[in-house]
């Protein structure tokens, strides 16, 4: 049987130097409402099918939590088990367990990672320009580029008029090829706070000679202040970076990095590090998305370098882990690795990088959900008009808002069990994620099973076969779609209630931290700067 903790035992483990995973369970809507500041989101509808990228050592101790350390905490220990987890212990109480005992909860996402973007810019006093005074400047026709260090798919929704996108972790390789001189005033923007913050103090951290400024509070503070923004642009950095000055940005990279207590590690070190039972190991490919597929290392996963600071739980799951990063010029990485050092993490640079000839075997045990058998639309059809089936919808809970089969019932693998109980007829599971349907097939008792057909979840397929269907609408409600984050959820559609709320937040991050979670920041300051 899994142990459980104490809250305060798990207070003292979180800062004991040595590796922890700290697993929040519960869906996505629910973690982002309240959870613990090193809790990591692993949500039981797709606990397999993460746990291994997010924990890649079967070894590590794991603490896992949920809402009151009940049900749903005792099967994701089950499940971790299955998977050859071998330290579990359960958060006593859960989520409300830690409240009573005293201790801060924390809403939103990505929190350390946010938090860590405010202390920067307290620490380092970041410069910063409003809306106001940047729209000004570009009115006057002053010598200036916007870089907008979002990835580019995200830079498309909205953006500063006039702005180029170049994200975060690849300002100091690219910058040669956006800005001509080095009187262009530099602005770098996202669409709140914490990657304009790091954009410009990582130009301000190379020595850039340019005056680099934050916009403050991003595309939002843009909005709220009655500017127009762009939607669709396509400007972004050049797919190849010239070579003309990249021995200069390199040695600014390396430099940085040594000042952050980066190493540089040889393949063979890796190597060694990746055969050590007692730690974990990531390695990171932090270039491009179409440099990474057009090969990388064996065993890398990838990390574009800005998402990897802005985001590093949704790619670290276990606190105190090595993480060695790498790139192809020696840029990209020291300058990823010295704000993950920053940031508290234990980071590396691979000498080398994709020259270095290292090659890591997949050591994660193996998981395959139970194979399910899957039915066409057009059989469903003729099931449904008999009433010969009972349809669950496991798609988001938006998504079955926007359009689902009349009759079909929206559920999640922690709900559908309970949802599914008594009913003799076979069940359909509708989904977008085939791997999400067998996951929760797992939940339902073998009767269930042996009769369970999955459908592919594609509204158009379902007109084609004439299945009815119903649009719109409030439901499920919202007290029961724990996999929406309702969080100012829409900041970015013209909601200037929500956008405020959620800088509010941002703004409020630090102030919610204890004294050891504030001190395992380590921001680089100048000389002469307390």
């Amino acid at each position: 049987m899994t142990q459980t903790i104490t809250p305060q035992h798990l207070q003292q483990w979180l800062h004991d130097g040595r590796e922890i995973a700290l697993f929040d369970v519960r869906e996505h809507g629910q973690y982002g409402a309240a959870h613990l500041f090193h809790g990591v989101s692993l949500p039981y509808s797709r606990l397999e099918l993460d746990a291994l990228r997010l924990a890649p050592n079967p070894a590590v101790r794991l603490v896992i939590c949920d809402e009151t350390g009940g049900a749903l905490a005792e099967r994701a220990a089950e499940r971790l088990q299955a998977l050859g987890y071998r330290w579990l212990h359960i958060l006593e109480g859960g989520i409300r367990g830690w409240r009573a005992a005293g201790f801060e909860l924390f809403s939103g996402m990505h929190v350390p990672s946010k938090a860590f973007g405010e202390r920067i810019e307290e620490a380092c006093t970041t410069p910063h320009i409003s809306a106001l005074e940047l729209a000004a400047r570009q009115a006057r026709g002053e010598r200036l580029v916007v870089l907008d260090g979002r990835p580019f798919e995200e830079y498309r929704k909205m953006n500063i008029p006039g702005a180029i996108c170049c994200p975060n972790g690849e300002l100091g390789y690219r910058l040669g090829d956006l800005v001509a001189d080095e009187q262009t005033t530099i602005v770098v923007n996202c669409a709140g706070r914490t990657r304009s913050i790091i954009g410009a103090q990582t130009l301000i951290n190379l020595g850039v000679k340019n005056p680099v400024y934050a916009l403050e509070n991003g595309t939002q503070g843009w909005f709220l202040a009655d500017l127009p923004l762009e939607h669709g642009s396509r400007r972004r950095y050049p797919d190849s970076a010239n070579p003309a000055g990249l021995a200069g940005r390199r040695e600014a990279a390396q430099r940085l990095a040594a000042r952050a207590g980066v190493r540089a590690v040889a393949a063979e070190q890796v190597a060694a590090w990746a055969d050590d039972p007692e730690r974990s190991l990531f390695l990171f490919d932090v270039r491009s998305a179409e440099e990474f597929a057009a090969g990388s290392l064996p065993g890398a996963k990838h990390a574009p370098g800005g998402q990897l600071i802005q985001a590093t739980d949704l790619y670290v799951g276990v606190r105190q882990a090595r993480i060695v990063v790498f790139d192809a010029e020696d840029i990209r990485a020291p300058i990823v690795a010295s704000w993950l050092r920053q940031a508290g993490h234990d980071a590396h640079v691979l000498a080398g990088g994709v020259s270095s000839g290292l090659a890591l075997a997949d050591r994660a045990p193996a998981f395959e959900p139970p194979v399910v058998a899957e039915v066409e639309a057009a059989t469903l059809a003729g099931e449904r008009a008999k009433d010969a089936v009972r349809l669950f919808d496991l798609r988001p809970s938006m998504a079955y808002r926007a359009a689902h089969i009349k009759g079909a019932r929206w559920s999640i693998r922690p709900l559908l069990a309970a949802a599914a109980a008594g009913e003799t007829r076979p069940l359909r599971l509708l989904a977008d994620d085939p791997q999400v349907a067998r996951l929760a097939a797992l939940e339902l008792p073998e009767a269930q099973r042996k009769t369970l057909r999955i459908c592919s979840a594609a509204p158009a397929a379902w007109r084609a076969a004439r299945l009815p269907l119903e649009e719109g609408g409030t439901q499920p409600p919202d007290a029961e779609c724990i996999d929406f984050l309702f969080f100012v959820h829409d900041r970015h559609a013209g909601n200037k209630a929500a956008a405020r709320q959620y800088l509010a937040w941002e703004l409020g991050l630090l102030a919610q931290l204890d004294a050891r979670e504030l001190a395992a920041f380590r921001p680089l300051v100048a000389q002469g700067q307390p």
